[in-house]
């Protein structure tokens, strides 16, 4: 257990410093600073709340259906290709998520 919890703080350790470099960094680019206003920082937070929020909906959903997959599965093999793709209908759901977020920055 103390192993995990060293390996968990190290890794937080290694974000933290990733994510105050990338905030100290200074970009000399012109599209970075053109979009360096309030309705720029909306376009990425809205784009972060909808990858954010279809991945956590579509690891729930692929959660609650990968057991009830494995539970049908071992009763009956013959199930896992008819459970399969409702697995990979559910990680869509990711995608769909990644392409509005890719549309609302484009725009």
């Amino acid at each position: 257990m103390k192993c995990l919890n060293k390996k968990f703080m190290t890794a937080c350790a290694v974000m933290l410093a990733v994510s105050v470099a990338t905030l100290c960094a200074q970009s000399s680019d012109a599209a970075v600073q053109a979009s360096a206003g309030i309705a720029g920082a909306l376009k990425y937070i809205a784009a972060a709340l909808a990858v954010g929020i279809a991945c956590i909906g579509g690891g729930a959903a692929v959660g609650k259906i990968g057991a009830a997959a494995m539970g049908a599965m071992s009763e009956n093999a013959e199930l896992s290709g008819k459970a399969i793709p409702f697995v990979g209908l559910a990680e869509g759901i990711c995608l769909w998520g990644f392409l509005v977020a890719l549309f609302i920055i484009i725009n």
